[in-house]
């Protein structure tokens, strides 16, 4: 899974800089690009948590998984939009827009070497922690582009991005300071193929993937800047809303649907129950 990551930033990299595609077919190179991004954020999604369900989790796959996040996430988007609309800022206004692009890349180089450090300090009795520290650099180039691939559609057949593509540079300062941070981001980790979930949550996920399978031009877009506002919205939001969202275990090691499936409705009812509680 880390390596189809790695392959898939580093084909991306071939389309924007234009090796696969004819110069006659003009920016669908960007459409090839966005697409293996996307899907080296699924890889990405995928290969830790089949490592923990396989229980082969280590610092080799940590090392591993950072060295193609660089490369899909941070060189691939940083070239994207350099190749769209930064390289402009070097014709008009000097080296600003290679400023940009490399403040972007190295921000998330130190994202990563952080995480990797943080994760090096814990030890087996320490909890595992279910917050990132800054915003992870998977999400911050789906954003990028996700909101690429709208703006491209948004102008139709013409396939260029449109006067909109300016919004990308201040898109991307924003994201550099983001990583960097200490603001707090959901893992998410407590979520994966044996978590136990309501029908509502489950038929909700049918829609949203379904949803995003059928409206694939847009709906990315809305997935991925929902995780950036609700990593800025989160402190204000109120614990128990946290746990229902992001299945967040409690002290017992249990969820909470998982403690609603398994205590049956007439002990939860009871007086005792509510005193045990």
């Amino acid at each position: 899974m880390t390596a189809g990551n790695l392959l898939c930033g580093y084909m991306a990299i071939l389309h924007i800089v234009g090796r696969f595609q004819p110069t006659e077919l003009g920016n669908m190179r960007y459409h090839w690009a966005i697409g293996f991004i996307l899907v080296a954020c699924l890889f990405d999604l995928l290969d830790g948590r089949l490592a923990r369900l396989s229980g082969q989790s280590s610092d080799f796959g940590r090392e591993f998984d950072s060295l193609a996040d660089i490369v899909s996430f941070g060189i691939a988007p940083a070239l994207l939009v350099h190749d769209i609309v930064l390289r402009e800022f070097d014709n008009n206004l000097g080296k600003v827009g290679w400023m940009i692009s490399c403040g972007y890349l190295v921000c998330g180089a130190m994202r990563l070497a952080r995480f990797n450090c943080l994760a090096n300090m814990e030890d087996e009795n320490t909890p595992k922690s279910t917050s990132f520290r800054g915003c992870p650099i998977p999400a911050a180039a789906g954003v990028i582009v996700s909101l690429t691939l709208f703006l491209l559609w948004l102008d139709g057949e013409n396939r260029e991005v449109g006067k909109w593509k300016y919004a990308l540079p201040v898109l991307l300062i924003l994201l550099s300071y983001l990583m960097v941070s200490s603001i707090e981001y959901p893992t998410f980790k407590s979520i994966n193929f044996r978590t136990r979930r309501s029908f509502r949550w489950v038929l909700a996920s049918i829609v949203i993937i379904a949803f995003t399978i059928f409206n694939w031009q847009w709906m990315p877009m809305v997935l991925f800047v929902s995780y950036l506002l609700y990593g800025l919205l989160r402190p204000w939001i109120s614990r128990r809303w946290q746990q229902e969202i992001e299945v967040e275990s409690f002290d017992d090691g249990t969820t909470e649907d998982e403690t609603l499936l398994e205590v049956p409705k007439t002990d939860r009812d009871s007086p005792d129950s509510a005193a045990s509680k």
